[in-house]
């Protein structure tokens, strides 16, 4: 692995502990000499996070729709900075240059990046690792509703175990080194 992708959000949010877990991923990352790939901006966590891996001395590239370069204020001191024509190209750049993916705490944009990200596993679009670092219990209800989900016949057992979850950043990453994707399923 090269690069990680993280999502999060452009807020800090409410509790001090996302920041201190955006800074804690920091550090793994740039320890494990891991590039981080992320949204651009200099806003929340995603700027904390951006921050700390550029002050640690790694490296931070950035992706970020043109619409948004003013909106979530693009991060003035990236190592790299890629401006698209829209949140699609974003996206899919964003995979493009990461070996894996890493959701730290978000609001709608991380869910539907998060998910995406997943989809495209199951549908082997990619076989790459995906988690969450479940700072402070705040994945505790999607991995549950997920856990129901699949309970309830609607994520298969593979597709559910794609998404990994840990609250210590250095124990995520591990289990990154191990992933291994799921078979291509015919969905017949």
């Amino acid at each position: 692995m090269k690069n990680i992708c993280v999502y999060c959000g452009s807020s800090p949010g409410s509790r001090v502990e996302y920041a201190e877990g955006a800074k804690a991923l920091a550090r793994a990352l740039v320890a494990n000499n891991l590039g981080l790939v992320y949204g651009g901006s200099n806003l929340g966590l995603m700027g904390i996070v951006a921050q700390e891996v550029l002050d640690q001395g790694g490296t931070a590239v950035g992706v970020i729709p043109e619409q948004l370069v003013t909106k979530e204020l693009a991060h003035p001191a990236l190592t790299e900075l890629f401006i698209t024509r829209n949140m699609h190209e974003r996206k899919a750049r964003m995979a493009e240059l990461s070996d894996g993916f890493i959701a730290l705490p978000g609001g709608l944009g991380t869910f539907e990046e998060l998910f995406e990200i997943l989809t495209w596993g199951q549908l082997s679009f990619h076989s790459k690792p995906v988690g969450v670092l479940n700072v402070n219990g705040y994945y505790d209800g999607l991995l549950a509703f997920l856990n129901h989900a699949h309970s309830e016949a609607f994520i298969r057992t593979q597709h559910r175990n794609m998404l990994m979850s840990a609250t210590c950043p250095i124990e995520l990453l591990n289990a990154f080194k191990t992933y291994e994707a799921p078979p291509v399923v015919k969905w017949v």
